[in-house]
């Protein structure tokens, strides 16, 4: 029964995710919600359904490939502040390139924080979800953050692609080329993020960190 719970919750949250690819369906909800109604109640679903799958992946059996050890535990917690940085930098910050950014103010010469890394949110999601994988060595963890750092890799590609496609070769080059996504392979060098950003990333690190234990039920402390 633990499986089962795992695997609805894994298909759930999967399927919601394929709700912004389907431009006819997103549409009629845009229309009747509104963009702002439809961005928190997108976000407070896609929230719920990942505190469930995460919940749902504790339960499960355990199945140990690998044992934990006290480095990984220091490096999930040296390398989380980054994405809670790169998370609240990259929100509604200019970046036509990625989602999470808004195409009005970006300026290829000065991209901003697509400089740094073309696709914030997903490099995110990717040292997110690759440092609780090396954490939980067990069956069910490796299923869950291994499908979540393989979404944010081939969502870097498939972006690219479609950007490529929707604006032609001649508008991709001219708006990518200060960007790569390999950090600090762009034009990073004139970035200067807002302070308050800096601050509030701290302040969204902090919480998450004090909050891992009461809503996941295990301390993130090495």
């Amino acid at each position: 029964m633990d499986w089962l719970e795992f695997g609805l919750a894994l298909a759930a949250f999967l399927g919601s995710h394929i709700l912004p690819s389907r431009p006819g369906l997103k549409g009629a909800l845009v229309a009747r919600l509104g963009r702002a109604g439809y961005g928190m109640a997108y976000g407070g679903l896609s929230l719920l359904l990942l505190v469930w799958v995460i919940g749902a992946a504790g339960r499960a059996p355990f199945v140990v490939i690998w044992d934990q050890t006290l480095w990984m535990r220091w490096l999930a917690n040296l390398a989380m502040p980054v994405a809670a940085t790169l998370i609240v930098l990259a929100l509604g910050a200019p970046n036509p390139l990625s989602f999470g950014g808004r195409a009005t103010g970006f300026d290829p010469a000065r991209p901003g924080i697509a400089g740094v890394v073309r696709h914030p949110l997903l490099w995110a999601l990717l040292i997110w979800s690759g440092v609780h994988l090396l954490v939980n060595g067990d069956l069910a963890h490796v299923m869950l953050f291994g499908l979540f750092a393989l979404y944010a890799v081939l969502g870097m590609r498939m972006i690219d692609r479609r950007n490529r496609r929707l604006w032609g070769e001649g508008l991709w080059i001219t708006r990518a080329s200060g960007t790569s996504n390999l950090p600090f392979h762009g034009n990073w060098h004139c970035y200067r993020p807002a302070l308050w950003r800096i601050a509030l990333a701290a302040g969204v690190w902090i919480g998450l960190l004090h909050l891992h234990l009461p809503v996941i039920g295990v301390s993130p402390m090495p």
